[in-house]
């Protein structure tokens, strides 16, 4: 399965947030609109880096709330891991697990098109993997 079949089941919409907002900002919009992670963008276009809910978490436990005053960048990951819609999902799983990251852009070359989570690639490998249980029973079958 392709990346491109997961995008045909989520929103287009991408979030971004400004590298110079602040973290209680980013917290707010990861809140209100129930995602895990944020693209962090000075254009709403390109990326700068990922911001995610576990990025935060860390940095509160470590320095406790005066955190949420500080920029965005001063917690992002700037070395972000991408796709592209036309990589295997296993091939993105696999990255995802091995970089034990959860969310990851999709890029049409430098732009953020999607971000695919680790659920939405879990959801998709174990649509397909019903699918070929129930082909292959078929064929037993002679269905």
């Amino acid at each position: 399965m392709l990346v491109s079949q997961i995008l045909k089941t989520k929103p287009a919409e991408v979030i971004h947030i400004a590298p110079d907002a602040t973290v209680a900002g980013a917290v707010a919009m990861l809140s209100q609109r129930r995602i895990g992670a944020l693209i962090v963008s000075a254009d709403g276009v390109s990326c700068v880096g990922i911001l995610s809910e576990r990025d935060i978490v860390r940095e509160l436990g470590k320095r406790g709330p005066a955190v949420l005053e500080d920029p965005v960048s001063a917690l992002m990951t700037t070395k972000v891991t991408g796709c592209s819609s036309g990589d295997l999902t296993l091939t993105v799983l696999q990255q995802m697990t091995d970089g034990r990251f959860r969310h990851m852009p999709v890029f049409d070359g430098t732009r953020v098109i999607a971000v695919i989570s680790i659920g939405d690639v879990v959801k998709a490998r174990l649509e397909e993997l019903a699918a070929e249980k129930d082909a292959l029973e078929g064929m037993i079958k002679g269905f």
